[in-house]
């Protein structure tokens, strides 16, 4: 039965993938020709990015039922150690604590963690679940690639390139979570996974948007 789930997501993964030239901006990062302007752009994005997921997935854990409000919950206990590992980043670009407090966010980096909000008020906890879990495998092959051109081109220490370490790492129980949580959506008939897929596709589009706004 448990296969099931992990078929689906398995699935969902492959379809949402996001072409090659989605993300202009980690190429640059990789061969080390990103400006450090952009390197602080982004931490000073994530900066507004991270502590809204994590009001999200709470939002979504709270509207959950017991397996999908374990996911997000896990979620958003991690978005608290990234934020951690961000100002180590923030700081290695030079970020300081004024410029933090007085930058204002690109719209185009923004709509991502605000459709993320959308979905917390307005989607199934389960279809969102889906949707999210297909966007984070990208979004970790992503990081992978930024650590390793940290530290290839930038110079960047293992501190300062904890943030992106952090998600690139596997998460076994959260992949856990997620398949149990999905496997009792169908098992309940509480998992749509066309509306899902749309979720997602969406979600893709306003990631690409973030890193055609940084690149």
């Amino acid at each position: 039965m448990t296969a099931t789930a992990r078929d689906l997501l398995e699935t969902t993964i492959g379809a949402l993938a996001p072409d090659a030239s989605a993300n202009p901006f980690v190429p640059l990062v990789e061969r080390g020709e990103a400006p450090p302007q952009a390197l602080a752009r982004l931490a000073l994005e994530q900066q507004w990015v991270i502590p809204s997921d994590r009001r999200s997935f709470e939002h979504l854990a709270r509207r959950a039922d017991p397996a999908a409000a374990a996911y997000f919950s896990t979620l958003a206990t991690g978005e608290e150690l990234a934020a951690r590992h961000l100002t180590a980043f923030a700081r290695a670009c030079g970020v300081t604590e004024e410029r933090s407090r007085t930058y204002v966010p690109l719209a185009g980096c923004q709509a991502y963690p605000a459709y993320v909000s959308w979905l917390a008020l307005n989607a199934s906890p389960t279809d969102t679940l889906l949707a999210l879990t297909a966007n984070f495998s990208a979004w970790g092959g992503y990081c992978t690639r930024i650590a390793a051109g940290l530290r290839t081109h930038y110079g960047f220490e293992d501190e300062s390139c904890a943030f992106f370490d952090f998600f690139a790492a596997p998460a076994p129980d959260l992949d856990e979570q997620a398949t149990a949580a999905v496997q009792a959506g169908l098992d309940t008939g509480a998992l749509h996974t066309d509306t899902a897929h749309t979720y997602g596709t969406l979600l893709q589009r306003y990631e690409s948007m973030f890193w055609a706004t940084l690149g």
